[in-house]
């Protein structure tokens, strides 16, 4: 054992991270441990994480949160995928959805069928055959119906709003916030442990585990540890982003945009009543004044907020869990907000740590498991997101860099599988599925060489007609959903800010 028994839990940080951590350990532990978080009004927050995927949904049934109240307090849309513009090259343009594409069987998955199709004359575009892309394209929605196929979704958020909710939900169950400002960390002599975080107030706060959800500045976790940062710039030269909020212009479609440009991309995120945008680039190929020019000529609506600089550096700490420190978002690592994996990364850092949570003690056994789990999640995260950028057709410095630069085995591996026999994969601990890494690396360019020879086994005729029935399935069920945003506007309608 290399603590005593863990009863005092304190967040260090409040923001999206810090609020879900302290709603999730309230939740499921707080009649067994304190939860206390500390922040200061006085210090801002990223806050452009607008964006999420459909793990979402189950985190927050895992909380019992209620939809409608969560969506109308967040300013919350529905998301449905991603479309990517001008990623293989300028004009091409393809849509990486969250549902799945076709039916797939033990042996083979669909997209197997579809490539022999293809060769024979038939089978239409892959996009056919998945329902939510053909929603997202047609611009409608609608949650789950009796009798009807269920959509696969995720959400666009104001992420001010969503911590503000967050923070409504954990104090009424029992955590306790205090305001002020960490002036310094307090260790134990001989272990290093953390016992308490002095404010600037002079107040003590003493706790038994600490959640350093402080962000890029990392108080605890590196300030105090320095438990080391794993740099993957050379994978992801991506190093700032400049954010700015407009005014809805229309009613918002069930998506977000990512639109590549000569030196970085830029995102769209459209909520109930305004706009996100933002534009991720790489200094070394662009400055800032220039980011700053091309995001505010194109962002569609009035400005209702400055442009602001983001610096980051992705690459994940090296140890996210050190003694009695867990870092949790920003804090942990960053691996830029191209597939919206933030606000998910820090949901499976709570829900670990609940699983694992030291009740009797730090052990490096919990810690050990931790952070193995830790790693090959945001390895799995970052090998997705280089392959945005090393699969393409651009010739820009930017994205000639991205093309010949070497990457991971572990990614290489997965390219060299896809191109020759059409092969994808999603390992224990791999995020994102199989039907993911089809819609991508087609939609980058990736042509698979070969598919599985299941597929010519089918009687003739056979596999045409049963792909034609899934894809007029999928237009039936889509021309009975109404708009998108005359379904927000009946199901959780927010209040004008």
């Amino acid at each position: 054992m290399d603590s005593p028994p863990v009863k005092r839990v304190i967040v260090a940080g409040g923001g999206t991270a810090g609020w879900i951590a302290a709603t999730a350990l309230v939740r499921h532990l707080g009649k067994i441990i304190d939860v206390t978080l500390i922040e200061s009004d006085d210090i801002g927050t990223v806050g452009v994480g607008e964006a999420t995927i459909p793990t979402s949904r189950t985190f927050h049934s895992f909380l019992g949160l209620d939809e409608r109240e969560f969506m109308a307090a967040a300013q919350a849309s529905f998301k449905l995928g991603i479309q990517f513009e001008n990623w293989q090259r300028p004009g091409k343009d393809y849509f990486h959805s969250f549902g799945q594409i076709g039916k797939s069987t033990w042996m083979s998955d669909f997209h197997h069928f579809w490539l022999y199709a293809r060769k024979q004359g038939s089978g239409g575009d892959l996009s056919d055959y998945c329902l939510e892309l053909q929603a997202a394209k047609a611009g409608r929605f609608e949650t789950g119906v009796q009798g009807k196929a269920e959509l696969s979704y995720a959400y666009h958020l104001d992420a001010m709003r969503y911590a503000r909710y967050l923070r409504s939900v954990a104090e009424q169950e029992g955590a306790v916030r205090i305001e002020g400002k960490i002036e310094q960390v307090l260790q134990h002599g001989e272990t290093g442990h953390v016992t308490g975080l002095k404010l600037q107030s002079g107040e003590l706060v003493e706790g038994d585990l600490f959640i350093d959800c402080t962000g890029f500045r990392a108080l605890l976790i590196e300030g105090a540890l320095n438990s080391g940062f794993e740099d993957w710039s050379h994978y992801l030269p991506a190093n700032s982003a400049v954010a700015v909020q407009t005014q809805s212009s229309r009613d918002p479609v069930p998506y977000t945009r990512a639109i590549a440009h000569e030196s970085g991309w830029r995102w769209q995120i459209p909520l109930q009543h305004r706009t996100g945008n933002g534009f991720v680039y790489a200094s070394s190929f662009l400055e800032d004044d220039a980011a700053i020019a091309l995001l505010t000529r194109a962002v569609e609506g009035e400005m209702i907020t400055d442009p602001r600089i983001i610096r980051f550096t992705t690459g994940m700490r090296k140890t996210a869990w050190n003694k009695n420190v867990i870092a949790m978002g920003l804090s942990s690592g960053f691996v830029e907000p191209l597939e919206s994996t933030s606000i998910h990364l820090f949901k499976t850092a709570v829900t670990r740590l609940i699983q694992l949570f030291p009740f009797g003690g730090v052990t490096s056994a919990l810690t050990d498991r931790y952070n193995q789990v830790f790693r090959a999640e945001m390895e799995s995260v970052r090998d997705f997101i280089i392959a945005h950028y090393h699969v393409t057709q651009r010739t820009e410095a930017l994205w000639e860099y991205c093309r010949n630069m070497a990457i991971p085995d572990s990614l290489m591996h997965r390219l060299s599988l896809f191109e020759q026999q059409g092969h994808a994969f999603q390992g224990s601990d791999d995020l994102f599925r199989v039907d993911s890494w089809v819609q991508v690396l087609m939609g980058q360019g990736i042509m698979p060489q070969n598919h599985h020879p299941v597929a010519a086994l089918m009687p003739p005729g056979r596999l045409e007609e049963a792909m034609m029935n899934v894809g007029q399935g999928i237009k039936m069920a889509v021309g009975q959903m109404p708009a998108h945003g005359a379904f927000l506007k009946q199901y959780a309608p927010a209040p004008l800010p």
